[in-house]
């Protein structure tokens, strides 16, 4: 079994910074992928940025240029620096990581989600 906890979310006005971060704990071998994905009231949840264990990256175009995504292997821990905030970036922002519990096992988990709200 895998925990994910996500911190860092807040009220933050347009054009300011939050940092997201999201700790994995349990017993797994790795992780191969973790990411963010969002979700706001009455729309579709979507992805915002992850990277992979070789750190790759990939960002949703809304993001791209503003939001950076990085990772901490050690402290099984990824991290979203999102600047230039604006009100659109509201939602719940929840980690996602895709782990190597055993050799050819692999598994999915999702953290319960951080709020981040922007607003003047």
């Amino acid at each position: 079994q895998v925990q994910l906890v996500e911190s860092g979310g807040g009220l933050v006005q347009p054009g300011g910074s939050l940092r997201l971060s999201c700790a994995a704990s349990g017993s797994f071998l790795g992780i191969n992928v973790m990411g963010w994905y969002r979700q706001a009231p009455g729309k579709q949840r979507e992805l915002v940025a992850n990277i992979t264990r070789g750190g790759s990256t990939n960002y949703a175009d809304s993001v791209k240029g503003r939001f950076a995504i990085s990772r901490d292997h050690a402290k099984n821990t990824v991290y979203l620096q999102m600047n230039s905030l604006k009100a659109e970036d509201t939602a719940v922002y929840c980690c996602n990581a895709n782990v190597l519990m055993r050799i050819t096992i692999l598994g999915d988990y999702w953290g319960k989600g951080t709020q981040v709200t922007v607003s003047s």
